[in-house]
């Protein structure tokens, strides 16, 4: 990985007046209300729709990587495929220049299948079985991470010209809501072992990786782990090892208090700490991001298929669940994205809203979407629409009871920046 590949393969025209994805053309929508006009015309169309949908909109995963790399300009993003590996997505991003952040051959082969060359792709696994390195070996993905030993000799037999990075551990905690670093990194302490182990073995590590956590709230951690990155750096030269040239800075941009200000503390510490580096263009600095792209792109649409009412109680059930979509969100986070928007609806009278407890369709008691949120009279067949649903909903989904969230169908569309 001497330098950032140039070539994009993929045939899907950004510049087109209509952008074709998959085959077919994707509907132009606006941006005041034309999501909401479009889902509701699938339901009107589909009466007999007992499913639930998304709608991507490929407008905001554009607008989202032109910030991306206008804020972050040396950077260059490796999209975190098992955020969403929907094919619309990972197309568009193709499309856009960004390369790919792999941590299965199930993943590498979904970008492979995109004509995406094995050069654009990171294969970002720190423990892989040997079955899953034999295939990066075979198919060219020639870049991967290691944090142990162990890692080191399943590579050496195996995958012996993988260019490697160390994963280590961030110095400073992130108060990210999914810390990495208990399951992945070096600490400290073990890094100069296992850079000598991979020297003595004639791999070529050729840089650091971390990743501070994914919603992270202490940006300085950006910060102190690029200092960390630097000092692995330095080890690595004092070894008499080939000069390090790779910087992967993770995701972790769909933070709190914001991406604009994490930017501004990543340039500033690239800056402080490589500041050589970077202006001799000898380094090469990469981001993993997966829920700054996807999240706010996608938009689930769920029917309303039972009810119940106690008193002043309502109880709904909706075709999708905690064994769907909604496993790794709470009940509030589901509150929030469920704003008040219903579909295909009969006509509400009234503005009176009562207390509404929302079940997912499984036999499982836990599967219970939210619980306590005031919403107004829903009738079996109304549809309740949820918003930011891109990151970890359908990835992480399960075939629980026969309800198979791999199958809920997406409807493309891209929102014209000029409405």
């Amino acid at each position: 990985m001497g330098s950032l590949p140039k070539e994009i393969t993929c045939t899907l025209d950004l510049n087109a007046p209509a952008l074709v994805v998959r085959g077919e053309r994707v509907p132009t929508i606006t941006k005041d209300g034309g999501l909401l006009e479009f889902m509701e015309s699938i339901i009107l169309k589909r009466q007999e729709l007992d499913e639930p949908f998304y709608v991507l909109d490929l407008g905001v995963v554009i607008s989202l990587y032109h910030q991306l790399i206008s804020n972050l300009p040396m950077v260059h993003p490796y999209y975190a495929v098992k955020c969403n590996p929907e094919p619309a997505i990972l197309e568009t991003l193709a499309a856009l220049g960004s390369n790919f952040d792999c941590a299965s051959p199930s993943e590498i082969q979904a970008v492979l299948a995109l004509s995406v060359s094995p050069d654009r792709i990171i294969y970002a696994n720190a423990c892989k079985p040997v079955s899953h390195i034999k295939y990066a070996a075979s198919v060219g993905v020639n870049l991967t991470t290691f944090d142990s030993i162990q890692e080191l000799d399943k590579i050496r037999k195996w995958h012996p010209k993988c260019e490697l990075l160390i994963r280590i551990k961030s110095p400073v905690d992130g108060g990210a809501r999914y810390p990495l670093d208990s399951k992945f990194g070096a600490n400290p302490e073990e890094v100069a072992h296992l850079l000598g182990a991979a020297q003595a073995s004639g791999l070529a590590v050729i840089g650091v990786a971390f990743h501070i956590g994914s919603e992270a709230t202490n940006l300085d951690a950006f910060h102190a782990a690029i200092a960390e990155a630097k000092t692995v750096f330095e080890t690595a030269a004092r070894l008499g090892m080939t000069k390090m040239r790779v910087l992967d800075i993770g995701g972790g941009f769909a933070c709190n208090p914001g991406f604009h200000e994490a930017a501004s503390i990543i340039k500033d510490a690239i800056q402080t700490y490589f500041p050589n580096e970077t202006a001799a263009g000898h380094l090469s600095v990469i981001s993993e991001p997966g829920r700054f792209l996807a999240d706010t792109a996608f938009t689930l649409a769920t029917k309303v298929i039972g009810k119940r009412v106690r008193d002043e109680l309502r109880e709904y059930w909706i075709n999708d669940g905690k064994y769907g979509s909604f496993g790794w969100l709470s009940s509030e986070e589901v509150i929030a994205k469920c704003g008040a928007h219903i579909l295909a609806s009969a006509s509400h009278s009234n503005n009176r809203t009562y207390r509404s407890t929302v079940f997912g369709p499984t036999c499982a008691a836990v599967d219970k979407v939210f619980t306590g949120h005031q919403l107004p009279e829903l009738e079996v067949s109304d549809w309740l629409v949820f918003s930011d649903m891109g990151a970890y909903t359908t990835a992480c989904g399960t075939n629980f009871n026969g309800f198979n969230t791999a199958a809920i169908p997406t409807y493309v569309v891209r929102s014209d920046p000029t409405s």
